[in-house]
């Protein structure tokens, strides 16, 4: 997995950019305000929230969780959130549109799942033929699903049949009542799929259902990497952008809360319940025991960023606004507390 800086790496990053090692008090906002989605990406965010953990910077910090990409657009054009957790190709794509948008870190390394009633699917060939419930069309998880398969040398249009729904909790819905066999999710719906069906009431006979295909792996394995994605992370909009010291108070909260997670898994779970309806602690917990989770900051993971938006560029420039994002794009680089 991706190693977070060591912090003479970081200095040195931050003196080859030309920036200051950010420090100093912040002028106190009167609110925060951070969004993410109902994704393990957000568990960090609502632990700032519940811990007002940027209380330094800002009188308040709240946390609302958007639904659907074109929710979270319009949160960050609206004005509407200062700090979204986010899939990295949409932080690209409002960037090179002209939208202000700062990512600050690249956290979430895998969470992708094909969850399947046949326990022998392993590998994604394994479902040549088959329906696939699939959410958010054009967004991740749909567009590595397409990259993978156009590297294995499959059509996703002829040899699978791909169920687009809204929302992956839709999707979750299809295979827990039996409408699809397969469906492809991200943590911690995979989790709570999983312990649903542990759970059916009494005369129901649940699926018996399985991880099938982890698509991180599936990266590492076609294309030459380490199994792991630069899926999702946190980034900037707003005014916020122009105070750096707020931006690494948020960057350093945000790494601290995230090791807080992992160190306490089912508090961390009872946390996003709290916030996202339909979750449970457990299986948040079960998510962060099997998610690759580790806050980069951006700047350090934009190597493996560029590789991932080079794919996507291939396949559909407009997936991330039609070229690499510029240097702006990649925030400063934070100093680890010591």
């Amino acid at each position: 997995m991706q190693q977070s800086p060591s912090r003479r790496q970081v200095l040195a990053a931050l003196a080859a950019a030309g920036l200051p090692a950010l420090a100093g008090a912040a002028p106190r906002q009167s609110r925060i305000a951070l969004a993410g989605p109902p994704a393990i990406v957000s568990a960090p965010l609502i632990h700032m929230a519940e811990t007002q953990a940027l209380a330094s910077v800002a009188e308040q910090t709240t946390f609302t969780s958007w639904r659907d990409p074109d929710q979270l657009r319009m949160l960050a054009m609206g004005g509407k959130a200062d700090v979204l957790a986010m899939p990295s190709n949409v932080a690209a794509n409002l960037f090179n549109r002209g939208a202000g948008v700062t990512l600050l870190n690249i956290s979430t390394w895998g969470a992708l799942w094909i969850v399947t009633r046949d326990g022998q699917r392993k590998a994604l060939a394994d479902y040549r033929g088959e329906e696939i419930a699939v959410p958010f069309r054009g967004d991740m998880p749909d567009i590595v699903l397409q990259l993978l398969a156009a590297k294995q040398g499959l059509d996703v249009q002829k040899d699978f049949r791909l169920r687009y729904v809204p929302t992956p909790m839709e999707a979750m819905q299809l295979l827990i009542t039996r409408r699809v066999s397969h469906a492809l999710l991200a943590e911690p719906a995979v989790s709570l799929a999983l312990r649903k069906t542990k759970s059916f009431p009494i005369g129901l006979i649940a699926p018996e259902l399985h991880r099938g295909a982890h698509l991180q792996q599936e990266w590492g394995r076609f294309f030459k990497r380490q199994s792991h994605l630069p899926q999702a992370g946190i980034a900037a909009v707003g005014i916020v952008r122009s105070q750096p010291e707020v931006l690494a108070a948020v960057s350093q909260a945000y790494a601290q809360s995230l090791a807080w997670c992992r160190a306490h898994p089912l508090e961390c779970g009872a946390l996003m319940a709290k916030h996202i309806d339909l979750l449970t602690p457990e299986a948040v917990a079960d998510a962060i025991s099997v998610s690759q989770l580790d806050a980069v900051p951006a700047a350090v993971a934009r190597p493996e960023l560029e590789f991932f938006f080079g794919q996507l560029i291939a396949r559909n420039p407009a997936l991330v606004g039609g070229k690499l994002p510029a240097d702006p794009f990649y925030g400063p680089v934070s100093v680890p507390l010591s």
